[in-house]
């Protein structure tokens, strides 16, 4: 099992590490177990005083740790560093807000009269050592959106982070060690995925969350599944953006550039596939295919880079195959659609347009900076092609019409539905999908409440 650091902008091997074998493996659940049993005793006052100080020093960290994360999987630094940052608002969210979202609840005074109590409660308590199997993507934010929540929640934290970010993964158990976190209140693991299931398996390992691909999810869910554990899944994404006459077009293909690349693309919740009324379609290709022409590729240590690289030789491999695939269905590349010379696993920003439902592209999540264009004849069109997919995380409109925005409200199988800007996760809103995309939430109330026992307290009179 090769855990390691490799450079993706040179294609060199940083560090390397061994993977903890099954006594240290076993000693880590135990040692969860064992603070689980004193930690969710704590108090809110205290479980928030360690979360804000964790917040802190990671916003203190934002510069090293940027430089960690783009070396690790290439992302460009001025986004990594913005992932450190968001990472320590959402913790001090957190730790402002879950008092109040895991206070006790009193039903009506009716209904607790009627059940023949003088008092009914609805509780949430924690439920232990909860496994978070974490991709490479947002190696930061992924993995604090479950932390947070869950440790506010008084539970306690396994990470199985992926194999091309260690440095990352170790530097989150040392940020939440150094707030002052118990030593078993947040452990990562660096193993290998085929660990992950006997892990899932002890009885000690109460729930598990993972965000990943489809064929991981489906791993985790069915070994949790045979166990009776709860779980959370955030699965692939092929997000429709979908432009009407009546929008903004300037603005709407400027934030389609931005919607396609974040994280040179590497995102569940990017837009992928721009779907445009036929009255603005030429309009809005121009002005789209213009700008991620613009783009600057390169070096993703320097500030001006808009594009790295992608995270893996495999990655690119896998991008080429689903363009070169489309290319020779019919396709027409606008943009980009070749490999650049020289070391790094570069791919340019690329548009496709003449796009059917029988491209591989059409039907598989494409991981990286390559969008693909529909005409829509008419509203109904549009929802038909938006929902032709297996997918349902997210979804982008733009229209200024209200009646239309109610009908794509109403019509798009999505978890979001992001009217006139894009799709951006932030601590007060749930997020998660629908279909194939996975299943719970995370963040805001909804995502604290995952991993909590939801207890009734009935009092007799």
């Amino acid at each position: 099992m090769h855990i390691a650091t490799v450079n993706p902008a040179t294609g060199e091997t940083v560090k390397t590490y061994h993977p903890m074998d099954e006594e240290e493996i076993g000693h880590r659940i135990q040692l969860a177990e064992a603070t689980f049993r004193t930690y969710r005793t704590t108090s809110f006052e205290e479980r928030a005083r360690l979360m804000h100080r964790a917040a802190e020093l990671l916003d203190e960290d934002r510069e090293s740790i940027g430089r960690v994360i783009t070396t690790e999987m290439g992302k460009p630094v001025k986004q990594a560093r913005a992932e450190a940052v968001k990472c320590a608002k959402a913790m001090h969210w957190y730790a402002d807000h879950a008092a109040e979202l895991l206070a006790d609840e009193e039903p009506d005074a009716s209904d607790v009269r009627d059940s023949g109590a003088s008092r009914v409660l609805v509780r949430y308590r924690p439920l232990g050592p909860v496994l978070a199997v974490m991709p490479w993507n947002f190696p930061l934010w992924q993995v604090v959106r479950f932390a947070a929540p869950a440790l506010m929640a008084g539970n306690v934290g396994l990470l199985k982070h992926a194999s091309n970010v260690p440095q990352t993964a170790l530097y989150l158990e040392d940020l939440f060690h150094r707030a002052g976190f118990t030593e078993g209140c947040f452990q990562t693991l660096l193993i290998g995925s085929a660990a992950v299931d006997d892990i899932l398996r002890d009885e000690r390992v109460k729930a598990a969350t993972l965000t990943g691909s489809e064929p991981a999810g489906r791993a985790v869910a069915s070994a949790c599944g045979e166990m009776i554990k709860k779980t959370v899944l955030e699965l692939g994404g092929s997000d429709p953006y979908v432009v009407m006459p009546s929008a903004d077009l300037d603005r709407a293909a400027e934030v389609a550039v931005t919607a396609r690349t974040q994280n040179t693309g590497q995102s569940c919740i990017a837009a992928k596939r721009f779907i445009v009324h036929t009255d603005v379609y030429d309009a809005f290709a121009e002005r789209f295919t213009a700008g991620m022409k613009a783009l600057k590729v390169g070096d993703p240590m320097e500030e001006e880079t808009d594009v790295g690289p992608l995270s893996s030789e495999r990655g690119r491999a896998d991008l080429e195959e689903l363009v070169d695939d489309a290319v020779r269905a019919g396709a027409t590349v606008l943009c980009g659609g070749e490999r650049p010379e020289g070391s790094g696993w570069f791919y340019p920003p690329t548009v496709l347009a003449g796009i059917d439902r029988e491209m591989r592209v059409h039907r598989e999540e494409a991981f990286g900076p390559v969008a693909t264009l529909y005409r829509a004849a008419d509203i109904d069109e549009a929802v038909l092609i938006a929902n032709d997919t297996d997918f349902g995380l997210s979804s982008n409109v733009w229209t200024r019409d209200e009646a239309e925005v109610d009908r794509f409200v109403r019509d798009l199988e999505a978890g979001s539905v992001y009217v006139n800007g894009m799709t951006a996760s932030h601590p007060a809103f749930p997020f998660g999908g629908v279909k194939r995309s996975g299943y719970g939430r995370e963040l805001s109330g909804h995502g604290i409440r995952e991993f909590c026992n939801i207890t009734t307290v009935w009092q007799g009179a």
